[in-house]
């Protein structure tokens, strides 16, 4: 392996020292920090070179004198020099190599090779504001997932990759692909998108500016865009399953992610990447560049991705029901019949969303002195998403009134042929998404001192074709008469004249959000004596949350229909900022005892201060058996999208189709009328205890149990009707603004969750002439629940509704499996490379809007299979294969009774058909209903990646 990169050199010598910042973005090497006796005895300098298997020198190794803090870094061309006690031993340690302990016995010079294949989960920075640990002698449970695992599912992005490689992590797309097309809700051990922290090297990744509000998992939530990162600029992930709101500040509630990018000058390589599924859609094809160079005289790198990629869509609609859609739109039933005998899905498009993506990433550092270096990355993504509403058919929207669409989807009616023949509103989303940092890290007089800047910013703009404004009124200038001269009478516009019908628009501007971060930080750490060490820093960070307006047709009477775009009095630019700091201190009570303790004090312009803390400890009995335990505590701050946010929202209700809802945001007006007050912070408690270790180098495992504790969690609660007194306030609001209902946001409820994660590994068994790996992780769910009385506004609560109901509380705590276990195999023999894993997906369940409150739905567990091929066709070409969920396994769901009511109405045939047509649009969304399922409805699909190495 040929590694150039000089950059290594001062990071790893800065890890060394203990001046690790707990968001520094590089691990150097396991150092053992316990405690160590000082001796004083006759010194011997030793020297030598550090190579790999070829040869080549390797820059920035770690050679410590084992049982001592005593230690140096091999220089650029690979040489050291160490002072050390006579009859000792070295430690080698390089990441990606397998460390060497050497003794120095008789010895002055020692010459080391190391080999390859020590992986990378053996180390972790993310969560320490100390030295890097290896992940069994960590306090706390981090997973880590290097870029070769990543790259072997075959997913498409970051996130899916992720889906099959972490069992507390999940995520999978929405049923309706509006502007949730742009972004999948993802979470960690099931605690919503809002409470996973992202890091990028280190630092804080900007937050997506799309706000969750269908009714479907991740509601009322936001998140940073994780499926934007390209997977070939990434080394590895280091995924912290602890609250670390301590060490990093808001949303670390659930935990941390803290991505690594590339950073090896000389190391690059080319992907083309196609794909397709069974079905024969969703068509892929991609290119991938990464590569880098040294910089000066090799003072530095760089390390640089280009990323660009096409998926078509994909179609899932189930067998619309005749019976269903004439009652809900109160259609004549031949009429019904005649169109569905045409379009048996009644036109209905839903998958996964036609994506164009464009990515770009680049890494850099440069050593400006012997202790001081410069470094910097950045990321921009460009991504368009083409995706469809609910089909309007033409017993939905009369042909009576609409006319003019019939040139979008003429018909093949007998009797009318090439007419009106319904419409399909188009959505169509533009992302931009960037992230940059800059900063420099230098040891001054033993302290280590990290400065950063970090920016990062998320648009989202919008387009709706295909489609019309139903209900907006022109002024008489605005027609003519049937011999083009003048205008008409305004006794002659009404909403069925033909003039009215003609001169409506069918493209809409329905504007969009745009969110955007600066963050300033810095990091000073030291090691105090060989016993303490200690971590203290500030950061100050500004937040800007912007409603872009659309044009006057997308929302004016209620908008466009499907997607109503943002009034003047919803838009908005919002800004607020905060400031924190944090005290860290480690202590190593013995060889075997540590202890660690960390307090964070923040302060928000908008809603105050915040103080939190954390402690951890770990008792190494042995190599073998490692104790370890934390207890913290942690906040998250309101999103300003929770808190600003407010719009007219196409939602669907069972038996009445599509209806217009309105958010209300809790610093407006209306919120004021009803009683609403303004969002708050949520705290919570985290307590994690568990044990791992590692025994003779090759079987490694983790037991973490987890305990979870939210007050006042921030919720976007369920839609409120009209309490039927027209003199009610409540009642008002939604009769003067045309809506069917409202929703809004609000610390509704507390939360408890706890489950356990294991993580077993097996690595390098001799199997004939190849060598096998397996492995076992899984997630265990034991509860996740509201925890007391839902916190009702009194006028919510005396009109005897309630904002978190059935459907809600199944939505937050169990939409996801509740348990997910991955079983995995690898085995290289000669050229080739197998892989074989196994995902289980645990039961989901729902209570689906509309659906009985006798009755809920699950969704049944399912392994997911999938097979991964490599041949290593060259020292350079290597050609992959992948089948993913190679048997077809597909997400089924069934009703469940919770009593004798619900057994009365699973008994009978047309109940059922009838609960099941509300709660999946009349069958539109038989495979997993409105609300949602547990993995992909896609089927298999076939992935082939051709790759050469430069």
């Amino acid at each position: 392996m040929n590694i150039k990169n000089k950059m290594n050199k001062l990071v790893l010598v800065v890890l060394l020292l203990g001046a690790t910042n707990a968001q520094s973005a590089t691990i150097g090497s396991e150092i053992d920090n316990s405690a160590t006796k000082t001796r004083v005895e006759e010194q011997n300098t030793i020297t030598g070179t550090v190579t790999d298997e070829s040869g080549v020198a390797l820059a920035g190794v770690n050679i410590v004198e084992k049982g001592t803090t005593n230690g140096t870094t091999s220089d650029f061309d690979g040489n050291y020099s160490i002072n050390v006690t006579d009859d000792t031993k070295l430690v080698f340690s390089y990441i990606g190599f397998a460390t060497q302990e050497v003794s120095t016995a008789g010895k002055n010079t020692i010459n080391v090779q190391l080999s390859e294949g020590m992986e990378l989960d053996e180390f972790i920075v993310v969560g320490s504001r100390t030295a890097p640990r290896s992940n069994t002698d960590t306090p706390l449970p981090v997973d880590v997932v290097g870029v070769k695992e990543l790259l072997s599912t075959g997913q498409a992005s970051f996130d899916k990759a992720l889906q099959y490689r972490i069992p507390s992590f999940n995520t999978v797309q929405t049923p309706v692909n509006d502007a949730t097309s742009l972004l999948d809700p993802y979470e960690i051990r099931n605690m919503g998108p809002s409470r996973t922290l992202i890091l990028i090297n280190g630092k804080r990744k900007n937050l997506s500016a799309l706000l969750y509000t269908q009714t479907s998992p991740g509601r009322g939530e936001t998140g940073a865009d994780i499926s934007a990162i390209p997977t070939d600029a990434i080394k590895r992930v280091e995924i912290l399953r602890d609250g670390a709101s301590a060490q990093y500040g808001s949303d670390a509630i659930a935990g941390v992610m803290n991505i690594i990018l590339k950073d090896r000058p000389n190391e690059g390589s080319a992907t083309i990447r196609t794909g397709i599924t069974s079905e024969g859609d969703g068509e892929m094809f991609g290119v991938a560049v990464n590569n880098g160079s040294s910089i000066g005289e090799d003072k530095g790198f760089v390390n640089y991705t280009v990323d660009l990629s096409k998926v078509n869509q994909s179609n899932r609609p189930g067998t619309v029901d005749a019976a269903g859609d004439a009652g809900d739109f109160g259609a004549n039933i031949a009429d019904v019949q005649e169109f569905l005998s045409r379009r048996p899905d009644a036109g209905n498009i839903n998958g996964s969303p036609e994506t164009a993506a464009a990515k770009f990433s680049v890494n850099f550092g440069y050593d400006l002195s012997d202790n001081t270096s410069l470094y910097a990355n950045a990321a921009y993504v460009y991504k368009a998403v083409n995706s469809f509403a609910n089909y309007r058919t033409p017993y939905w929207r009369t042909a009576g009134d609409f006319p003019y669409l019939a040139d979008f989807f003429p018909g093949d009616h007998p009797t009318n042929p090439g007419g009106y023949d319904g419409y399909v509103p188009t959505f169509e989303g533009l992302l931009s998404d960037y992230n940059g940092t800059v900063g420099f890290k230098s040891t001054i007089n033993d302290w280590n001192v990290d400065a950063s800047f970090t920016t990062g910013g998320n648009l989202q703009t919008y387009k709706v074709n295909q489609t019309h404004n139903r209900n907006v009124v022109y002024s008489p200038s605005t027609f003519i008469d049937a011999n083009g001269n003048g205008s008409v009478d305004d006794g002659e516009i009404t909403e069925g004249s033909e003039l009215y019908r003609e001169n409506s628009q069918q493209s809409f501007d329905p504007g969009g959000t745009k969110f955007s971060h600066n963050v300033g930080n810095i990091d000073i750490s030291r090691l105090l004596s060989d016993k303490v060490s200690i971590g203290i820093g500030a950061e100050f960070r500004t937040e800007t949350f912007e409603v872009i307006e659309g044009e006057l047709a997308s929302y004016d009477g209620g908008g466009a229909d499907s997607f109503a775009g943002a009034s003047p009095q919803n838009a908005g630019k919002f800004n607020r900022y905060n400031i924190g700091g944090y005290l860290s201190l480690d202590y190593d009570v013995s060889d075997a005892f540590l202890l660690s303790g960390t307090i964070r004090s923040e302060n928000y312009s908008d809603f105050g201060n915040a103080f939190v803390y954390k402690f951890s400890t770990r008792y190494k009995v042995s190599d073998a058996f490692t104790l370890r335990g934390s207890i913290s505590s942690g906040f998250r701050a309101p999103t300003l999208h929770q808190i600003y946010t407010q719009k007219a929202q196409y939602s669907f209700v069972p038996g009445q189709g599509i209806q217009v809802g309105g958010l209300i945001n809790n610093v407006s007006t209306q919120a004021k009328l009803l009683g609403i007050d303004q969002l708050d912070a949520e705290t919570s408690t985290n307590f994690t205890i568990g044990f791992g270790g590692k025994i003779a180098n090759k079987f490694s495992y983790t037991f973490d149990y987890y305990n979870i504790a939210v007050k006042d969690r921030i919720v976007l609660g369920t839609e409120i009707g009209p309490s039927g007194d027209p003199t009610n306030a409540l009642d008002i609001l939604l009769t003067n603004n045309n809506l069917s209902d409202v929703s809004f946001f609000s610390n509704a409820i507390d939360t408890k969750t706890s489950g356990i994660d294991v993580v077993l590994a097996y690595k390098g068994i001799n199997l004939g002439a190849g060598s096998l790996d397996l492995n076992l992780s899984g997630n265990y769910t034991i509860q996740n629940e509201r925890d007391g009385a839902v916190k009702n506004p009194t006028l919510i609560e005396e009109a005897g509704q309630s904002v978190v109901n059935d459907t809600q509380e199944a939505l937050f705590f169990t939409s996801r499996p509740k348990t997910k276990w991955i079983l995995g195999a690898n085995y290289d023999i000669n050229k080739f490379g197998f892989s074989l894993n196994n995902t289980y997906f645990g039961k989901t369940t729902f209570q689906q809007q509309g659906l009985d409150a006798n009755l809920f739905t699950e969704f049944t567990p399912k392994i997911v299979t999938d097979l991964g091929v490599n041949f290593n066709a060259t020292d350079k070409f290597t050609i992959a294969l992948n089948i993913n969920n190679i048997l077809d396994v597909l997400p089924e769901w069934n009703f469940k009774s919770k009593n004798a009511a619900g057994d009365a109405i699973l008994a009978d045939a047309a109940q059922v058909k009838n609960q099941s047509n509300l709660i999946t649009f009349n069958q539109r969304y038989s495979q997993m209903t409105y609300d949602g399922y547990h993995f992909s409805q896609l089927g298999t699909m076939f992935n082939l990646s051709l790759n050469y190495k430069f």
